[in-house]
């Protein structure tokens, strides 16, 4: 078998430029129940959605949002029901934008975090 013949995993990992890492980690640590922490070990500083690098990760870090509507859309697992998700966005200061799309192994619902990046909030229900 050749490398090219070995099935990859396609998303390595995301990244979230945020303009204010303090209210970015409290946005995403209420929205979907991460446990958020700043590290500075690296050229810049990053904060993982979780600390288990198994699998695709994601993290956030000091950035510029792409201006609204032409960025890509992230995708992020809800820890419980999708209106239970939506309600956190707005009580955090998020954004919702259309949904509940559903699919057939769940559904999402588009938002916008506290820089205007778009998140999908995705319920596993399958």
């Amino acid at each position: 078998m050749t490398a090219s013949d070995t099935p990859r995993q396609i998303l390595v990992w995301a990244e979230i430029p945020v303009s204010d890492m303090e209210k970015a980690m409290a946005f995403y640590a209420k929205v979907f129940d991460y446990e958020m922490t700043l590290d500075t070990s690296g050229p810049n500083p990053i904060s993982f959605f979780n600390n288990d690098m198994n699998g695709t990760g994601g993290h956030l870090y000091p950035g510029k949002p792409a201006a609204e509507g032409q960025g890509p859309t992230v995708h992020l697992q809800i820890p419980d029901t999708l209106e239970d998700a939506t309600k956190r966005v707005t009580e955090a200061g998020g954004t919702l934008i259309g949904g509940p799309v559903p699919l057939p192994v769940g559904r999402f619902h588009y938002a916008q975090d506290l820089d205007g990046n778009s998140i999908g909030l995705f319920e596993v229900t399958a």
